[in-house]
């Protein structure tokens, strides 16, 4: 049953009053001689919960407009600041990214123990270096990335046959379940070299339900993540849960690998090596806490976070720029033009065109911009007191990024709410950390691992949906009435599911995915 977060929040606190009010005194006379950041006074007990809202970062960003780019809240137990400016990234990253780079670890995250072998919610330390290490120069990697074009063009040309099959059976198809699709067979190939999903059979569907549901549960905002005398009552369910269907894909992920552990060693291996193989090989130093190898669960929860973390951001992106395109006609026709002078009509778009394709990267990075699919980042945590921007931080508090409203931040670009492709042709901002008025992926030791392959799929994806179909909207909806309300989850995405009617572009014979 759904209870809107207001209700959770009251349901808890008459569980957690009595010892919450001692607690929270002694919180409030240590904190009271600090200089903490400005905010909202606080309701006794809840402290700002309310001001979250429905949507946190669209209430944050109000928030930010009156208090500045600093906010302070105290989200029931929870401490935390809130940044909202570029300049405040910035500080962060530049000059406290060490102090911050821990993490916040939320009640969901914790079942089946899945925090302890997460490389994007663990806590920063030798095992969680070690894993970025086995990312950074056995995954995502150029010269890695490279050798695996071929699949993630297979699994592309599959997509657009898939869309192509539904839309003349069914006139018009939902774009985010093929994306999806699309996504998570990716990831299956590069990681087990295998394809899992597909619209037809059930061929891994266990699995991929089970991943999309743990998004769901990790998305919910859960009353004992901000009252932790009500973890052990666990009164939305949540995490009993995530850890059933976080379990559920944890078997399904550990059948793959015990099977692979028999088949090296019976030598019938016919493939090259994939990120599994990497991962059983891989030997630590066993210097500075670093383990001697990855526990077989710990590969699961690794495979899990890579299937969950591809499959959302690409998934959320594609939909939310399809949906700008369509409320922007004249884009579209621009992006249709550059597509046909740069490759061709016929022939379909390869990785090595991306380079050439500038307006093609605008439109990316415009959505990115105004759609970012994490729109808080994941928070990160002050592993020590500091002092930040004149101000005492403690150790302990939560930090909010709030890129969704850098993105629309006035100060930093012109005429913000607008669909601007343009603005970034002249520009050399981009999305790799460095910009910090554009950080849609983080920055620094916490910055998305997955950005050189998640670079490659979106520029690829979306060159090819273009490239290969018209697209409309059904008969009752014109593109200035489409729907533009948020869902947020753990990615932020379209509340009403994009539906289109697609027309072939390029003549048929020429177009190798349909035929």
């Amino acid at each position: 049953m759904e209870f809107t977060f207001a209700l959770v929040v009251s349901s808890g606190i008459c569980l957690a009053v009595a010892l919450f009010l001692i607690t929270a005194t002694k919180k409030k006379n240590e904190l009271g001689a600090r200089k903490l950041p400005p905010g909202p006074p606080g309701w006794p007990i809840i402290g700002n919960l309310f001001d979250l809202g429905v949507m946190p970062h669209v209430s944050l960003a109000s928030l930010s407009k009156r208090y500045g780019p600093v906010v302070w809240l105290r989200l029931g137990a929870v401490n935390t600041m809130v940044l909202s400016s570029a300049e405040a990234a910035m500080d962060m990253f530049k000059n406290h990214d060490l102090t911050f780079a821990g993490r916040n670890i939320t009640e969901a995250m914790r079942a089946c123990s899945y925090d302890e072998g997460s490389m994007a919610l663990g806590q920063y330390g030798p095992y969680w270096r070690m894993l970025r290490r086995i990312c950074t120069t056995e995954l995502f990697t150029n010269s890695k990335i490279n050798e695996t074009e071929h699949l993630r063009m297979k699994c592309i040309d599959n997509m657009i046959r898939w869309m192509w099959d539904a839309s003349l059976e069914q006139g018009s198809i939902q774009l985010s379940r093929f994306v999806s699709l699309m996504s998570f067979n990716v990831i299956s190939n590069v990681m087990l070299s295998e394809d899992l999903v597909d619209p037809q059979t059930k061929g891994g569907d266990e699995f991929f339900t089970s991943i999309s549901r743990t998004t769901e549960w990790g998305g919910k905002p859960n009353v004992a993540d901000f009252f932790p005398l009500l973890r052990w009552l666990d009164p939305q369910r949540i995490k009993k849960n995530m850890t059933r269907d976080v379990g559920h894909a944890l078997d399904f992920a550990s059948a793959f690998i015990k099977k692979r552990i028999i088949d090296r060693k019976n030598n019938i291996r016919n493939t090259k090596m994939d990120f599994l193989d990497v991962m059983l090989d891989f030997q630590g130093n066993q210097k500075d806490g670093e383990p001697a190898d990855i526990s077989e669960k710990n590969i699961t929860i690794m495979i899990l976070e890579l299937f969950t973390a591809s499959t959302d951001t690409t998934t959320s992106t594609i939909e939310w720029v399809i949906t700008e395109l369509l409320r922007n006609p004249s884009v579209m026709r621009t992006l249709q033009a550059e597509l046909d002078q740069v490759v061709g009509q016929n022939k379909r778009i390869e990785e090595v065109n991306i380079g050439d394709l500038h307006y093609l990267q605008a439109v990316v990075k415009e959505t990115l911009r105004l759609h970012p699919p994490v729109p808080l980042l994941v928070p990160h945590r002050a592993m020590e007191d500091v002092i930040f921007m004149g101000y005492s931080v403690p150790k302990n508090t939560q930090i909010f990024l709030n890129v969704w409203a850098i993105g629309r931040d006035p100060s930093c670009w012109d005429d913000p709410l607008s669909f601007k492709p343009e603005r970034f042709l002249s520009s050399n901002i981009d999305y790799k950390g460095h910009h910090f008025q554009f950080i849609p992926f983080g920055a620094g030791r916490r910055m998305c691992v997955g950005l050189p392959l998640a670079h490659r799929m979106l520029h690829l994806t979306l060159g090819s949906l273009i490239h290969s179909f018209e697209w409309a909207l059904e008969d009752s909806i014109v593109p200035e009435n489409m729907d533009m309300r948020e869902r947020l989850g753990i990615t932020l995405r379209k509340a009403d599911p994009l539906k289109v009617v697609l027309k072939l572009r390029l003549p048929q014979e020429n177009s190798d995915a349909v035929k």
